[in-house]
């Protein structure tokens, strides 16, 4: 079988370049446009300068773990699991209210869930440490990682923000 040449008037693709192309399309189809323009109203925090042996003298090993390195706490460990009284749940790390106590529900998964963040508190980022994409959440402020969110939460917003509760401290109303 001879070789086929390409047509001198006609540029060549190979498959990788057509396959980097499409993975480029894809991830820049991924950004909506309000999320590229969003400013990130934390950048000049000063808790994002903190060191990470800082971080490790700050924290609770378990917190530390789990808010600085991503780690996950046993489920149904968290004493918050069983916290009914009203307020707010604050990033352990740096002290951010991120939930109300009137968005908590049980989930029944062993972690402190909720169906709606407060506004502005949270970033995410798409997560693959088990081989499937999941959204990944963390303290906007701080960037201290918390939980994932899943769409399979409660009415009115569809979602389960899952948290580590030794990410978390309760302020009661």
């Amino acid at each position: 079988m001879v070789p086929t040449r390409p047509h001198p008037d006609r540029p060549s693709i190979d498959r990788r370049r057509l396959l980097v192309a499409a993975a480029g399309f894809t991830a820049a189809a991924a950004v909506s446009p309000a999320q590229a323009a969003k400013p990130d109203a934390y950048a000049d925090s000063p808790w994002r300068r903190v060191t990470d042996a800082e971080w490790r003298k700050r924290l609770p090993a378990a917190a530390y773990r789990v808010l600085r390195h991503e780690d996950t706490e046993r489920a149904g460990t968290s004493p918050l699991n069983r916290e009914k009284r009203k307020g707010t749940y604050h990033c352990l790390g740096c002290d951010l209210a991120l939930f109300s106590s009137a968005t908590k529900f049980e989930s029944g998964t062993g972690w402190p869930s909720f169906y709606r963040p407060l506004p502005g508190v949270l970033g995410t980022k798409t997560d693959y440490r088990i081989g499937v994409a999941r959204t990944e959440y963390h303290c906007a402020r701080c960037l201290g990682h918390h939980g994932h969110v899943f769409e399979d939460g409660p009415r009115p917003t569809g979602l389960r923000y899952c948290n580590n509760g030794v990410a978390l401290k309760f302020v009661p109303a």
